[in-house]
Order: C-alpha cells, then structure tokens, then sequence
C-alpha cells in the first residue's frame, strides 16, 4: 500500500495535509488549504466566468454583497459574507485535485485518519473526563475540550458542541464504510477501517445527535451499491419498525408502548422524550423565517438576520439560525440566491446519480453519500457554520463535479501524471 501522503506537486501535498488537520485545527487547515486554491486556480485553461457550475455561485455573490449593501446591520451582513463567498472559490480552486477516483479516494481516507483524533477526544472526555484547553505548537492548535462534553452528557470531541462533532462524524461514516469494502485492501486495512466505523458509530451515539444518527442508516444503502438493495432495504425497515411505530401517530397506545421498550434507553430519551416541544420550535422558526423571506424576497434582511430577529419574535436572549439552509439564505439574501446555491447542490447530486457514481467503486459511492448526508442535515440544522464543516461540504461538492467533468475519460492529473478516472486502488 502506497503512502498516505504523495509529494506530487506543493499544492497536491498542502491539500492533503489540509484535509488531515482539517477536523484537528481549522487554522492550519485553512492555511493549507489557501495553498492549495492558489495552486488550482493557476493554470487552468477554464476560469470561474466559463465554469457551468460557478455561474450561479457568481450570481449569488453579486445578489448577496448587493444584499449587505442593503442590510439594517450592515456590520453583521458584511461579516456573514464570509461564510459563503471565499467557499465558492474553494469550490472552484479544489477541483482540479480530485478529478480523479484514486485521488478522491485519498481524500477520503485522510479525513479519516484525521477524524482519529476527534474520537480519542471524543471517548476521553466522556469516558475519563479529560478537559482542556490543550495547546500543540506553540498554540498553533487549541483544543477546547470540556469535560463530560458540550453539552454535558453528549460527547462533542474537538468540536464546540455534540451536533457539530456528531455531523462531522456521520459524513465521515460513509468513507470508513467504504474502506472496509475495499477488496483490494490488505486484511489489516480492511480490519482497521471496520474498527474506525464501530468507534464511529459509539461516537455518534454518544453525542446524541438526531441527524447524525438518521445520518447512519441513510448511508449505508448508498454505499452498498443498488446491487444490494434487494435485501438491505426490507433489512432497514424491519429493523426500523419499533422506531416508526413509537412516534407514528395514530397506533395504538399499547403496541407504541411495546415498541419503546425495545428501544435502546439513551435513543428512547433523545428522540421521544420532549419530542413535540422540539419539533414545534423547529416549525416556529421555520414559519417566521417564511414570514421574513415574503416581507423581502428579493434581497432578504442581510446575512445573520434572524439571529437578531428571531430572539425579538420569540421573546428569548438569543437563537442562531433557522435550522434550514434555503429558508435561512432567504431570510439573509433573498429567495433568488436561496434557489441558485440549493439548486446548483440539488442538481449536482442529480447529475452525478444520473452519471453512474453509485456504479463506481465504493470510496466514489460513498462520496455520493457522504454529500447527501450532509445536504440532508442542512434541512434541520446548519452545520455548515462550524467553519471545518463547510471547508468539508464544499470539497465533497468538488469531488462530484470532478467526477462529472472527467467521467470515463482518461485525464491528467493537476502535476501532469497521466491517470484514468477508474484506476483507484479500490
């Protein structure tokens, strides 16, 4: 087995030592990964105006600083540019480094090497009750480790709060997925990529994350393949009958009651206790964001709007965010934006079914799925405010439109070595 890092070219070697520092420090990953955008965007033959797919990011951008100029807290809406348009260049500038299968597949597996240390942490903090801060380099990285999680009793890891780590780690799932179905693999790999999945998923269950664990099931049949859907799916839902029929409404009293027994007590307490308070709160928000997108449609309220909005409506001290990403990039840019960014995603994830990803091998299947993971959180939460999130969801999204522009063909790769779409080692 090759190397885990190969010196190609400096921007191909700052890529993936940004993705392994990525989930450790998002400072030095994003140093890195600043490289490595400097390094893609030189010598390309295309630039972001003949780009099909950067075109509705441009469009977006010109309506959203059009939007902060427009914006009552202009401070905010200038501030919250930032987590959108220096991204779309990511988007961009990370392509021509995940072209092809063999280097998405080294993607993959550098994330996860670098998701060991958030379940060192992760476990140790809810196991041992380690605490930080911990200070590596001088301080070039910080870990922020509280001590029974954050929130306590809800494993968080590196990350500042349980459903951030357990997002992290339910997209990552896939990738460990993938590495245990690698036949090409030596036994000790494949045992090691099926230990790092168990832990994955005990992680996961510790932070108690709703979407992470919904996130589990749903990736498991796309990285399988549609070849074995024959059995997994009547498998899935006759393990998931006790779940639909505790919360289904409408069964009866005494079967519902039989059904949550059978569920294990910490899934019990996070998805029935308290269910109808959460789910109400989820729908407040979602109608007031609506109420916002119709009084300003075109332009919305500025980026961070219904941050301080929403607290206003509510009469609390603070809420972040919408917990739904088109509503929330209505409610700060306008529904025009809201559509182009939602809709160029969508229709990724379309074309790269249409185009046979999930007839590849399974580290592109899981790529597939690991990007409709994370698109599928987004309709409940917004993970991708935790900046070490979004750096992940747009290289996920270069690596469908990689696969999209050289599918079937033979390419170079970006330091010149002439490599076929298919010849990862997979």
């Amino acid at each position: 087995m090759r190397g885990l890092f190969q010196i190609k070219s400096p921007g191909w070697l700052a890529f993936q030592l940004g993705l392994f520092l990525l989930p450790s420090s998002a400072l030095l990953a994003g140093v890195c990964l600043f490289v490595t955008c400097l390094a893609g965007s030189c010598g390309r033959s295309e630039t972001p105006l003949t780009d099909r797919w950067m075109r509705p990011l441009l469009l977006a951008t010109v309506l959203m600083l059009i939007s902060a100029l427009l914006a009552a807290d202009a401070g905010l809406a200038w501030a919250g540019l930032a987590n959108w348009i220096p991204f779309f260049w990511g988007f961009w500038a990370f392509r021509p480094f995940l072209l092809t299968a063999s280097r998405r597949q080294r993607a993959a597996r550098l994330l996860l090497a670098g998701t060991v240390p958030v379940l060192i942490t992760g476990f140790g903090q809810m196991q041992l009750g380690w605490t930080g801060p911990w200070q590596l380099f001088g301080g070039a990285i910080i870990w922020f480790l509280a001590p029974g999680g954050q929130p306590e009793g809800r494993l968080s890891g590196l990350f500042d709060y349980a459903n951030i780590a357990g997002a992290w780690l339910a997209v990552v799932w896939s990738f460990a997925l993938a590495a245990v179905l690698a036949r090409r693999d030596p036994p000790w790999c494949r045992a090691l990529a099926f230990l790092l999945s168990v832990a994955i998923v005990v992680a996961v269950v510790l932070t108690r994350s709703r979407n992470a664990m919904a996130s589990l099931p749903l990736a498991v049949p796309w990285v399988l393949g549609p070849a074995q859907w024959w059995w997994l799916l009547p498998l899935f839902l006759l393990l998931s009958a006790p779940l639909l029929l505790a919360v289904l409404p409408g069964v009866p009293s005494a079967i519902q009651q039989w059904a949550e027994a059978l569920l294990p007590s910490s899934l019990r307490q996070r998805l029935l206790e308290g269910q109808s308070t959460d789910s109400l709160t989820r729908l407040a928000q979602w109608r007031f964001g609506l109420q916002l997108i119709s009084q300003r449609p075109w332009f919305g309220w500025g980026a961070a709007a219904f941050s301080v909005l929403y607290p206003i409506h509510a009469q609390r001290k603070w809420h972040g965010h919408s917990h739904n990403l088109p509503i929330e990039l209505g409610v700060s840019h306008g529904w025009p934006v809201a559509v182009l960014v939602v809709g160029m995603v969508l229709l990724l994830l379309v074309m790269a079914l249409q185009r046979g990803m999930l007839r590849s091998g399974p580290m592109d299947r899981a790529w597939w799925a690991a990007c409709l993971v994370l698109v599928g959180m987004h309709a409940t939460d917004l993970p991708f405010f935790d900046s070490r999130l979004n750096l992940l969801g747009w290289i996920l999204l270069a690596g469908l439109c990689g696969f999209l522009q050289n599918h079937g063909a033979r390419e170079r790769d970006h330091d010149g070595s002439a490599v076929s779409l298919h010849s990862a080692d997979l």
